[in-house]
C-alpha cells in the first residue's frame, strides 16, 4: 500500500472524540441507562476513550464492553483463512438499555450489521446507536452512524487505516492507495 494522505493526527482524533462524547450526552439527555460497546479491534480503545471523556464530563462511571463479531461476519464462507476469535466481554445487562456501538471506520455497513446481530445475542437493548471515528461512504447496507468524527470521501481504490496508540505506534488516520 502506498500512503496517500494523513487525514487526522493525534490532536484531531482527540478533538473528534471530545465532540462525539458531548454529542452522545446531548442526544441521550445524559447518560442514564447508557452503555458503550467497542467493536474489536480498534473500536475498543476508541470506546474506552469516549468512556473516559464522558466520565470526566458527567462524573459518572459509564458501563462499557467489548464485542467480537468474527462469527457473525457474512464473509466467513468466502474467506479462506481460519477466523481468529477474540473474546466478547459485556459484563453489564443490556436489556432495556441504550447501547452505543463504537467502531473506527464505517464503510459498507457489514461490520455494523454483524455487530448488531452479535449484540442481540447478549440481550435486547431499547436502542442501538453507532459512533464511528471515520465515515468513508460506499455503503452496501442501509446503515448510518449517529455520531461521526470525520466524513472522509474515498474512492474504492483507497484504504482508510486508523491507528490508535493502544494497539499501534501512534494515533493517526491515513488514506492509502491500493497497489
Amino acid at each position: 500500500m502506498i500512503p496517500k494522505k494523513t487525514v487526522m493526527d493525534e490532536a484531531a482524533i482527540r478533538r473528534a472524540l471530545t465532540r462525539i462524547s458531548h454529542e452522545i450526552i446531548e442526544k441521550n439527555k445524559g447518560v442514564e441507562d447508557l452503555i458503550l460497546v467497542g467493536i474489536k479491534t480498534r473500536g475498543v480503545p476508541l470506546a474506552s476513550r469516549l468512556k473516559e471523556k464522558i466520565n470526566d464530563i458527567e462524573g459518572i462511571h459509564l458501563p462499557s464492553g467489548e464485542l467480537d463479531i468474527t462469527l457473525y461476519r457474512d464473509d466467513l464462507t468466502t474467506n479462506k483463512a481460519e477466523p481468529e476469535l477474540k473474546e466478547t466481554n459485556i459484563d453489564t445487562d443490556i436489556d432495556g438499555k441504550k447501547v452505543v456501538l463504537v467502531d473506527d471506520v464505517l464503510y459498507t455497513g457489514r461490520t455494523v450489521r454483524a455487530a448488531m446481530d452479535a449484540l442481540m445475542d447478549h440481550g435486547r437493548p431499547t436502542q442501538i446507536q453507532l459512533a464511528v471515528l471515520i465515515d468513508r461512504g460506499h455503503r452496501e447496507l442501509p446503515i448510518r452512524a449517529d455520531f461521526v468524527g470525520k466524513n472522509v470521501p474515498t474512492s474504492l481504490d483507497e484504504i482508510v487505516e486508523v491507528n490508535v496508540s493502544e494497539t499501534d505506534e501512534a494515533d493517526a488516520v491515513t488514506i492509502f492507495e491500493k497497489e
